[in-house]
């Protein structure tokens, strides 16, 4: 990967030679482990410059609005195949045979039931708890009924640890949802697929069976690959960070969902409606579209825009394919909805927002589909969570297959030099 040399020259210094990795994709990296053995360090908050680990998951070039999932672009991905396929690419570098898939599905089949004490810890929470907080909560707990698997030096564990997890964590997230509204729990079916389980866990109560609409199924099964995994955002480097340290999986992930609960992160398509209804109605569009342009004003239109992407957000354009198809078929009429709608058809056709890159992101149709369904926003980041959890797993579980070294980021100290302490006290 070391393909030439690039020199630093310090004050006072030897020139000191570092490697240049080169990479499939993407940008040069300099190799500068070897600054700390001669006085130096880097400084870059936010490690937006720096280069945290090795992966071979996936790529993104928000310059061109390019996402690559084991090479795979993610358009073809939503288009053309299903959640648990993707799962498996992800986990496992290549897409699998029919064989292999059908091996893989009635695994995570089989294992979506969660041990009944697990129902009990919900009572220890308030009804009216964020399902952020439950997720984040009993995801971490499951480390205590599933403690035959969590040996992380033995690959054997790491692999059926990734499989309860991502068997159990739809099961999960529907009982948070049927705790915060009252309702007793629905048990997962294994006849329905991974999406069409979850919205029948939602959905579904003792005294009316719920019957999974085909379309709404397709459009929560593209929403869950869409968000299946996004290189090494805040969430992804906290799992790996706290993985790093031999921490259990479990206990991982759940800092994962705890690093996604905030709102710059997974809870955009939470503000995104929050803003929609702010807004109101259409009517009322215009004044805040004039706001959002004043540099002055702190108003700012959620879902649009995307710190990687300088470009179209490429999930974007299929969730809005979906969002319409969604909206089409349950023949929607919805204050709402319609200032949502009209906010797209503005980002797409006004200067400032072309100019300007802002186009609608994907959490801009997620959350107007998740609406659409009849989700309520308090669990738009909990689905979130639930897509993302596979990509949580197969980074988790690259880092420990290539050998993991604690980390370990340095600072710029800018606090007092050494002084003498005199008690003010006595």
């Amino acid at each position: 990967m070391a393909d030439n040399k690039a020199t630093l020259n310090l004050p006072g210094e030897a020139p000191i030679e570092l490697d240049v990795l080169t990479g499939t994709l993407g940008a040069k990296e300099i190799d500068i482990r070897t600054l700390g053995g001669k006085g130096y360090f880097t400084f870059d908050p936010g490690f937006t410059s720096t280069a945290s680990c090795e992966s071979k998951i996936t790529y993104i070039d928000g310059d061109e609005g390019i996402l690559l999932h084991r090479g795979f672009p993610i358009d073809q991905l939503a288009l053309h195949s299903n959640f648990l396929e993707v799962c498996y690419i992800l986990l496992n570098g290549e897409a699998p045979t029919r064989e292999q898939y059908d091996e893989f599905r009635d695994i995570v089949t089989r294992h979506t039931m969660v041990h009944e004490q697990i129902t009990r810890l919900f009572n220890g929470f308030r009804r009216d708890s964020h399902p952020m907080a439950v997720l984040c909560g009993v995801t971490g707990a499951l480390a205590a009924f599933y403690h035959d698997s969590l040996d992380v030096n033995v690959e054997r564990h790491r692999e059926i640890a990734a499989f309860r997890l991502l068997s159990k964590m739809p099961t999960v997230a529907a009982m948070c949802y049927k705790y915060s509204i009252g309702q007793p729990f629905v048990y997962p079916r294994n006849d329905l697929s991974y999406a069409g389980n979850f919205l029948h866990m939602m959905f579904s109560t003792p005294c009316e069976e719920y019957v999974v609409n085909p379309v709404l199924e397709r459009a929560m099964d593209r929403i869950l690959i869409l968000h299946a995994d996004h290189e090494q955002n805040a969430s992804t480097s906290t799992v790996r960070t706290a993985g790093s340290s031999g921490a259990n999986p479990f206990a991982c992930i759940a800092a994962g969902i705890a690093s996604l609960w905030g709102p710059a992160h997974g809870g955009a398509n939470e503000a995104t409606l929050r803003m929609l209804e702010e807004i109101s109605s259409v009517e009322h569009i215009p004044a805040f579209i004039e706001r959002a342009k004043d540099k002055n004003d702190s108003f700012r239109l959620m879902g649009f825009g995307h710190r990687v992407y300088k470009n179209y957000d490429p999930r974007a354009t299929v969730m809005r394919e979906t969002c319409h198809e969604v909206l089409k078929e349950l023949k929607l009429s919805d204050d709402l909805l319609a200032v949502a709608m009209e906010l797209e058809h503005i980002a797409l056709h006004d200067p400032y927002f072309i100019e300007k890159k802002l186009y609608p992101n994907v959490d801009f149709y997620s959350g107007i589909i998740l609406k659409a369904m009849g989700i309520p926003s308090t669990m738009f980041t909990v689905i979130f969570a639930m897509a993302r959890t596979v990509g949580w797993i197969a980074h988790w579980k690259e880092m420990h297959d290539d050998g993991v070294k604690i980390a370990r980021p340095r600072q710029l100290y800018t606090g007092y030099d050494k002084r003498e302490f005199t008690s003010q006290i006595k």
